[in-house]
């Protein structure tokens, strides 16, 4: 049994349908991107994952307890932490405060995973108590995922991680993720810069019309000529 098991999810909001049939797993520690055209449901299905959408059929999975009908805040109990594209920090609140409030479900702040978070991003260390507005956008993207990790949960959902970042600061964003899958935690993401996306995972999924439409290793789609042709600018 896969760590995520998504199977045959049709998901949307309202009476908008966006997903059809989906299938996806992630296994333990496992690196997994989902690529495709804008439009084609990639965040959906992240949120579906996470409880934010309406579901309109299929079942997910996670560590083999069914999530299918649980609001974000069971599912962030069962392990699974998630980092929106947009509006992923509180701003009055400083570095410090935003992270702890990724322990909020705990009595107390558990003070090793605090350090250990300092660890993987020394600059949110340097800028505890920096108000989290004042950040620049890759220093905010840290500050999401590190307050994410405050519950060190077994997957990762991580929505257009790049999105906003500049053109220098791609890179070291993707090792930072690289770095989180080497400590032992699974990683589901989101990303519209493909084919960094794909060169970073161990598997990925392209989604078209809210449908699965190839499934392999990262490399393995990196060299279809077809998919190149039609969703990674040849």
């Amino acid at each position: 049994m896969s760590l995520l098991e998504v199977e045959g999810l049709s998901a949307g909001y309202g009476d908008l349908q966006v997903l059809t049939d989906v299938d996806m797993h992630v296994e333990a520690g496992e690196y997994v991107t989902i690529v495709g055209p804008n439009g084609a449901g990639k965040s959906t299905v992240m949120k579906s994952v996470f409880g934010l959408t309406d579901r309109m059929g299929g079942t997910v999975t996670f560590d083999t307890t069914d999530i299918t009908a649980m609001d974000p805040e069971e599912i962030i109990h069962e392990g699974v932490g998630y980092v929106p594209q947009t509006d992923n920090v509180f701003p009055p609140l400083s570095v410090r405060e935003n992270l702890e409030m990724g322990a909020y479900i705990l009595d107390t702040v558990p003070e090793d995973t605090l350090q250990d978070v300092y660890d993987r991003f020394p600059v949110l260390r340097e800028r505890a108590s920096q108000k989290a507005g004042t950040l620049s956008g890759g220093q905010r993207q840290m500050l999401a995922m590190g307050r994410a990790l405050m519950l060190d949960p077994a997957l990762l959902l991580l929505d257009e991680p790049s999105a906003g970042l500049a053109p220098d600061l791609v890179d070291e964003m993707f090792e930072r993720v690289d770095r989180i899958v080497e400590s032992g935690t699974a990683v589901l993401m989101v990303e519209q810069n493909a084919k960094a996306a794909l060169r970073h995972c161990d598997r990925g999924y392209v989604l078209v019309n809210g449908e699965n439409r190839y499934v392999d290793t990262g490399e393995a789609l990196l060299a279809d000529e077809q998919v190149r042709q039609d969703f990674l600018g040849g």
